[in-house]
């Protein structure tokens, strides 16, 4: 990765034209070939970029550029793409460059598939008498979280994320229109399950019969008792 601080504008040409006038900002090269514009707000956007396959290439100014105090220039230019991002330096502050390695990529606790192998686990979570039928059970459309049977012995389709919003509930929709249609598994009820239930969600769940349920990972990895808390 290549770092530079440095006092420049930026233009932009494509889809659209976008300027950014004479600041201090810092430029981001990614061994992907990834151009990033950064200002020292904003979080953590840039104020402009381009994505590779791209040309970098560093010139010397024009006259008119020069006459404006540019220094040097870097001409971008998509590969695939009209698009041009050109950067005018007036004073470089820094510039370095830094080899990584590669990134395992972010490891999240809690993802979906810890809480469908505990929830298959402990799936008397869903009730007193469930029991489970498998996990990854496939439709023609994708797989279940997980299909278990209640006390009377009725089929359970159960939808596992981590935060649950309307586009979770209408997925489950769609895999218990299916399930129904199988002789042998209907009626098929759904359980919709997260650590998080938007209010949206649960409404539009609890308006088309489908039960929600609120996971405590913490509790369902024994590592948080939540009976010996006092609030």
């Amino acid at each position: 990765m290549r770092l530079v601080v440095a006092k420049c504008s930026v233009d932009y040409e494509g889809r659209l034209r976008a300027h950014l006038p004479l600041a201090t900002r810092l430029i981001m090269v990614k061994a992907d070939g990834s151009v990033l514009i950064h200002s020292d707000g904003g979080s953590y956007k840039p104020l402009n970029w381009m994505n590779p396959p791209l040309v970098l290439r560093e010139a010397s100014p024009d006259e008119d550029a020069a006459a404006l105090g540019a220094l040097s220039v870097w001409n971008v230019s998509s590969a695939k793409t009209d698009d041009k991002l050109t950067i005018y330096f007036h004073s470089i502050e820094h510039d370095s460059a830094h080899e990584l390695g590669t990134d395992p990529g972010l490891i999240k606790d809690g993802v979906e598939a810890d809480l469908q192998r505990l929830l298959a686990e402990q799936i008397e979570l869903l009730g007193t008498g469930h029991r489970l039928v498998r996990r990854e059970y496939m439709t023609a459309i994708g797989p279940v979280d997980i299909l278990a049977r209640d006390a009377t012995g009725a089929a359970v389709a159960v939808e596992l994320k981590r935060r649950g919003d309307i586009d979770g509930v209408e997925q489950l929709t769609r895999y218990l229109e299916l399930l129904n249609r199988d002789p042998l598994l209907k009626p098929v009820t759904g359980v919709f399950a997260a650590q998080q239930i938007k209010p949206q969600a649960r409404t539009l769940a609890e308006d088309r019969g489908i039960r929600c349920l609120t996971l405590d990972y913490d509790v369902m990895r024994g590592i948080d008792d939540s009976s010996g808390r006092l609030f």
